[in-house]
């Protein structure tokens, strides 16, 4: 049972929250840019670009484009007064249709020489005919177009426009990185005689137990390290009583 207990903690205590994120990929001559962030509830869309033109993403593979039914993203000079972000395409050099249910919500809108910066959030699953977000890494196709001008209707890109894939990988949020930072982490991990511990002094003591579940001794811990050269090799389980009453395991490989 102390076996079960000390590896289900030790899961759970090295389990992050995860958020992810594209990063900010680029989108060749348009001078636009785009990032893709999830977390566990919502979507947040950062995408720049001239001030002067609409700006739009729509989410399909290569060579599909404004194919009818496609779902699209488009800041345009609708976006100001009703918030226009959530569109249909209707087909080739046809005006997309705004969504009759707008789930894009306008966060931040600036500008800056002659570069607006926009960012939006919506729910990942979105409404009726939007693309679906996982938070997980993966990739997803887009097309990509800019305006001359802000006005969207009969007011086509000519050759700014293109095919990109962003990329989702794992990132860790505010409040991961502080708990990060707080963290007590033990190293070198695997060890010969000596481990030393990160944010040693939020330690009162530890209990080191063979993968078996049989504890082997407990330790107070004095300075940031303690002696383990007289450990058979193998695998430990280290489960520490932190300062303020709660527990931290981490496993340690023995050399």
């Amino acid at each position: 049972m102390k076996k079960l207990l000390l590896i289900s903690s030790l899961a759970l205590a090295t389990t992050v929250s995860a958020q992810f994120s594209t990063g900010t990929v680029s989108l060749g001559s348009t001078g636009m840019t785009v990032k893709l962030d999830t977390s566990t509830t919502l979507a947040t869309i950062t995408l720049t670009g001239s001030d002067a033109s609409y700006l739009g993403i729509g989410f399909g593979n290569a060579g599909e484009g404004m194919v009818s039914g496609k779902d699209g993203f488009i800041y345009n000079s609708l976006s100001t007064t009703n918030t226009n972000l959530d569109y249909t395409f209707a087909g080739i050099n046809v005006t997309p249709n705004a969504d009759p249910v707008q789930d894009w919500t306008i966060t931040s809108n600036t500008t800056s020489g002659g570069i607006r910066t926009l960012v939006a959030t919506r729910s990942l699953s979105g409404g009726t005919g939007d693309t679906a977000f996982t938070n997980a890494a993966g990739s997803m196709n887009i097309f990509f177009a800019k305006g001359p001008s802000t006005t969207l209707a009969n007011n086509y890109h000519g050759g700014n426009r293109g095919y990109a894939t962003l990329t989702k990988t794992a990132v860790l949020g505010t409040n991961d990185l502080v708990a990060e930072s707080k963290k007590v982490v033990l190293y070198p991990n695997p060890a010969k005689s000596t481990v030393s511990f990160k944010n040693a002094d939020k330690i009162k003591s530890i209990d080191i137990y063979e993968s078996t579940g049989r504890k082997v001794r407990s330790v107070k811990l004095e300075g940031e390290s303690i002696n383990v050269s007289d450990l058979k090799s193998g695998s430990y389980y280290l489960e520490m009583t932190l300062q303020d009453g709660s527990l931290s395991f981490e496993k340690l490989i023995k050399e």
